[in-house]
């Protein structure tokens, strides 16, 4: 399903799988249409909603242009899924504790917490040693200090927050998976507001237009595109890394309470990343921030929210999405208004059957209560329907697994 529209000073059209695309994301989507290096069109995923910059479900490719802000902040953030070989229907509601309380032991979440001591990852020397990076030397770029160095070693296989999960779901199938949602962490936030705050700079210096600050640019063959080119990948591979060893600690887990299981079909994927590839017959920087790379026969993941069933799929390689799709549901309001005006009761109705902590009261940043909301920011009606969504883009994927959740722990 696609719709076009080309308002007036758009360069390129929008062309969009989200239905009903709210105001502030149409608008974002336009600015995208206006800016001096889009190329071809605007592409919207049907999870599309406002984000900063460029819409959340937003595809944007441009020609000699990084957008740092058309990444996010949370650069690689994106999913990992595996099967088991165990009958969901095998499983009792016990041992899903059973196994998510070891997975809230081993693996730290929420905003500011992490391991207790540094994690050892060779990555870290080999990026630092082959790029002769250090704190403090000359061509060191700024967000990288000894702080973040070991803000990142310490946060490595931590779940974060927001809508960072861990879950426990089973297949139509009938069989046991593992899901899990999380990125890069302090380290990609910290490569992201670096490196749009030297774009703004650039191009305020340079006289470059804009149709919105938020879409600063770096030129990629320029020492700082360059730059900003390496620490993403820096961060991907960080992202990636960091899911891999959540997964990992998730599989013992099942594996202390359920010892024969075995795992298989393992699929891990950015959806907040740049990279450059070749669409329309042009060699184009392609930017995909909450939108999956979906070329064909490409396994991909697309989760619902909590309590609600999550997608394993497989692209067909469509070209007017730029080989893209949805990274999720999408959220369907914004936090503090989920929080203001969701029923918690409603919400709790609609997490009948599934294991997990409950709604409690909002905190404040040292654990008072801080307005006498609940936290309402996750629950399942702030998002979209998850398959309204998957109806909208049958023509950029193909579903091949459709799962649902037994038991999820929340970031």
């Amino acid at each position: 399903m696609e719709w076009e529209t080309k308002d007036e000073g758009c360069r390129v059209p929008v062309k969009s799988w989200c239905a009903a695309v709210e105001a502030g994301a149409l608008k974002q989507a336009a600015d995208c249409a206006r800016h001096s290096r889009v190329f071809h069109h605007v592409a919207l995923m049907p999870d599309c909603h406002q984000g900063y910059g460029i819409p959340v479900g937003g595809v944007l490719a441009c020609e000699n242009a990084v957008i740092p802000n058309a990444v996010g902040v949370d650069i690689g953030c994106g999913m990992v899924a595996v099967e088991t070989n165990i009958p969901a229907i095998e499983i009792s509601e016990n041992q899903i504790k059973d196994i998510l309380s070891i997975v809230r032991y081993k693996v730290p979440a929420g905003e500011g917490h992490s391991h207790k001591r540094p994690i050892k990852w060779n990555v870290f020397d080999e990026y630092l040693e082959t790029n002769k990076l250090y704190p403090g030397a000359k061509d060191t770029p700024v967000w990288l200090d000894e702080k973040c160095l070991e803000l990142a070693r310490l946060n490595l296989g931590t779940l974060g927050g927001g809508n960072h999960f861990i879950e426990l779901q089973k297949s139509d199938a009938g069989y046991l998976w593992l899901m899990l949602h999380s990125g890069s962490r302090n380290l990609g936030y910290r490569i992201a507001a670096a490196y749009h705050k030297t774009a703004q700079t650039e191009n305020e210096r340079k006289k470059d237009p804009l149709p919105s600050k938020d879409l600063a640019f770096l030129e990629p063959e320029s020492g700082t595109g360059q730059a900003y080119i390496r620490d993403m990948e820096f961060a991907l591979c960080y992202a990636f890394e960091n899911r891999r060893r959540m997964m990992q600690v998730f599989k013992e887990a099942v594996m202390t309470i359920i010892p024969k299981a075995e795992f298989q079909n393992e699929t891990n994927i950015h959806h907040n990343f740049a990279a450059k590839e070749k669409h329309f017959n042009r060699t184009v920087w392609v930017h995909r921030k909450g939108a999956t790379s979906a070329q064909k026969g490409q396994r991909g993941i697309i989760p619902g929210s909590m309590g609600t069933s999550s997608y394993i799929v497989e692209g067909l390689g469509n070209p007017e999405s730029f080989m893209s799709c949805s990274h999720g549901a999408g959220r369907r309001m914004g936090r503090m208004e989920a929080c203001r005006t969701l029923s918690v009761d409603d919400c709790r109705k609609v997490m009948r059957g599934i294991v997990f902590d409950g709604f409690r009261r909002r905190k404040a940043r040292f654990g008072e209560t801080k307005d006498g909301l609940y936290d309402l920011e996750e629950a399942p009606p702030a998002y979209k329907d998850i398959d309204r969504v998957i109806d909208e883009e049958r023509d950029l994927i193909f579903p091949v697994e459709k799962l649902s959740p037994l038991g999820v722990v929340k970031g």
